[in-house]
């Protein structure tokens, strides 16, 4: 609320005013006790890249221009107008060309969760409105992001959607069995995620836009954890709905778009503007727009390159951990995977909470799970249905990105045994 808001910004200049220069460029203090006050962290860890990312320079660059002097409106007439129109087309054409789509195929969304929405909630609508009124069908996986489960629950509740989830195993096969029989009855909507954001497994999504399509159910997939991991190309993978947003890949929060193949119809959730071919009206953000088109060329041209090295940084530290913390458990290790994120089960380990605490104020910054949650107090429901709600496991996610280190890798290897060694003693 206002009043929780305007306490926490007090509390953060409070703090930011606490701490001294030094502890100010490190970004690390902890307190400890009345005598010690403040201890500095001169080579903190960020692997927590599969919550968010930094905005590279090269997108920060772009952004400038648009963000502090080409202020114009796309939607005006005049020269103010026409310079910002250009800019958003341009970028759209650019991550176009990038993804293998055509330019009117691109819609700018405000983020990944609001493109999942729309993609889910519009096709739904759609598809009842040229059914006559008939209630499609929803069938997601069980590991999908919240923005997709909570959705296609929405639908099922509120709108009468026929919904079916797909088991998944910790080998990342998913059970198709019930996919046909699910959206051979009538209009259906599929959604299944590319890469799992909390696992890093690969899904089959390939296989099951082929089987969606031989009954003539859509395909959407939510790819915003593998653009830039493995190789996304609506040409190969023909989905009919593609979600993706910027902070994943070095872009700036708040940005993200949803792909949408020619003839598919879609209904907005917002209305009041031709924006977006009406799809999503609102003034457009002309920097946010063009930074997203950087961050995702540079993230499709560097794929290849950047896999290979976040592989062998991902398998330096689990065979690492898996010598110094008996029992570890990597979670989904037979399965195909991405590079970026290493899933951990540590055992013994009752306080979730209070590991990835202990490792924050060792200046490694990691989640239990997904990010989304993992302030709610709520466990994961990936590992709920990869491994059952019983799981006695306690989960750390760790991903890499740009910028991660093999230093960063050997602060972890040198951190995470001895909390985790401390946790299990009681101490």
């Amino acid at each position: 609320n206002r009043g929780s808001s305007v306490g926490a910004k007090a509390l953060a200049v409070n703090l930011w005013a606490a701490l001294t220069p030094a502890t100010r460029r490190t970004g690390w203090v902890i307190t400890s006790n009345s005598t010690n006050p403040s201890a500095e962290f001169m080579n903190p860890a960020y692997l927590d890249h599969a919550a968010t990312t930094p905005v590279r320079k090269e997108v920060r660059a772009v952004m400038e221009p648009y963000a502090l002097g080409a202020f114009g409106n796309a939607s005006s007439t005049h020269r103010w107008g026409q310079v910002a129109r250009a800019a958003l087309e341009n970028a759209r054409a650019e991550i176009a060309e990038s993804l293998g789509a055509q330019p009117s195929e691109i819609r700018f969304i405000r983020g990944g969760t609001e493109s999942d929405n729309l993609a889910l909630i519009g096709s739904y609508r759609a598809q009842r409105e040229s059914s006559d009124g008939r209630a499609p069908s929803v069938v997601v996986t069980a590991v999908e992001h919240s923005a997709v489960l909570e959705t296609a629950a929405y639908l099922e509740t509120s709108e009468g959607a026929s919904l079916t989830t797909l088991p998944v195993s910790p080998d990342g096969t998913v059970d198709l069995s019930a996919l046909e029989p699910a959206i051979a009855d009538g209009p259906a909507t599929v959604s299944m995620m590319w890469v799992n954001n909390e696992t890093g497994i690969i899904l089959p999504v390939g296989e099951a836009t082929q089987r969606a399509h031989r009954l003539g159910a859509l395909m959407h997939t939510d790819a915003c954890q593998a653009l830039g991991k493995v190789r996304v190309h609506v040409g190969d993978v023909p989905v009919d709905l593609l979600t993706a947003t910027a902070h994943k890949i070095n872009g700036p929060k708040g940005m993200g778009l949803l792909f949408v193949r020619e003839g598919t119809s879609l209904h907005p959730l917002i209305h009041g503007g031709s924006q977006e071919r009406a799809l999503r009206p609102g003034t457009e953000d002309i920097a946010g727009a063009v930074g997203l088109a950087t961050a995702v060329r540079l993230a499709v041209e560097e794929q290849a390159e950047k896999a290979l090295r976040l592989v062998g940084i991902r398998d330096n530290l689990e065979e690492g951990l898996q010598v110094t913390i008996p029992g570890l458990r990597v979670n989904c290790a037979e399965a195909e995977r991405a590079c970026h994120v290493s899933s951990l089960g540590i055992p013994n380990v009752s306080d979730a909470s209070g590991l990835l605490m202990a490792l924050d104020l060792e200046g490694i910054a990691v989640s239990g799970g997904s990010a989304c949650h993992s302030g709610s107090g709520k466990g994961s429901h990936v590992i709920g249905a990869l491994y059952g709600e019983d799981d006695p496991m306690a989960t750390v996610r760790v991903s890499f990105g740009l910028g991660t280190s093999e230093a960063d890798i050997e602060h972890a290897l040198e951190v995470l045994p001895r909390v985790v060694n401390r946790m299990t003693a009681g101490e």
